[in-house]
């Protein structure tokens, strides 16, 4: 789904503030620099502070000084060669994670078992969107979201597919960043993800549940968040 203008300004908002560098209890900018810069509206530009203010991204203050104010960091969740903020109950995201995980499989195999033509190629539209945007990791991972929610949508399963769209909720519209490790591996990591996923896709269009299942295992041995929760990054 594509993202509204305030979505979209939240996540420019959030490279802003990697991009220059800018230390907890720095002023972005106001509301009315917001509106010269962008020129988008008053409510649109609300929308997306909301967004901020609730990923724990940025902090609003009001008044004549007031604006938006990079917030104290949050908590992490290390994925690999990810980090996801996380400003309230990073456990909880662990926990959705890992239960998103183990119920991969299943939901992909029932996707290869159950595809439509229609199917089929809103897949392949989604990973060729992932390709297109292998260079940029908030794109990338909104359409790699995008993805999973689409072969999940597939499963007649309904109790399988519930379960794991609600914990793809916990975790999509989280803000990440590279890994400062890996951060130097990052857009040939990104590509080999794509190739994963390309391979997955392939697997389901063909019906073919053992190479879906395969697919899968190499999905999950590069993506695997193996998560642990850290403490606040400075």
């Amino acid at each position: 789904m594509p993202q509204t203008r305030a979505q979209s300004l939240a996540t420019e908002i959030e490279r802003w503030i990697v991009e220059r560098e800018l230390a907890p209890g720095s002023r972005i900018a106001t509301m009315d620099e917001l509106r010269e810069q962008t020129g988008l509206g008053r409510a649109t530009i609300s929308e997306a502070a909301r967004l901020l203010a609730e990923r724990g991204a940025v902090d609003v203050r009001l008044g004549r000084s007031g604006g938006l104010f990079v917030a104290q960091p949050a908590a992490v969740v290390r994925l690999r060669h990810t980090l996801l903020s996380v400003s309230q109950d990073p456990a909880r995201i662990t926990d959705a994670l890992a239960v998103r995980d183990a119920l991969e499989e299943l939901i992909d195999v029932d996707a290869a078992l159950h595809r439509t033509r229609r199917d089929v190629r809103e897949l392949e539209a989604i990973v060729a969107t992932m390709r297109t945007h292998a260079a940029s990791r908030a794109d990338f991972l909104q359409a790699n979201w995008a993805l999973h929610r689409r072969i999940a949508e597939i499963t007649p399963n309904e109790i399988a597919r519930s379960v794991y769209l609600s914990t793809m909720a916990q975790v999509e519209g989280l803000p990440s960043r590279p890994d400062a490790d890996t951060a130097d591996e990052d857009e040939a990591y990104l590509a080999r993800r794509v190739d994963v996923h390309v391979e997955l896709v392939a697997a389901i269009a063909a019906g073919d549940p053992e190479r879906t299942s395969r697919a899968v295992v190499a999905h999950r041995a590069l993506t695997s968040p193996n998560a642990e929760v850290g403490a606040p990054q400075d």
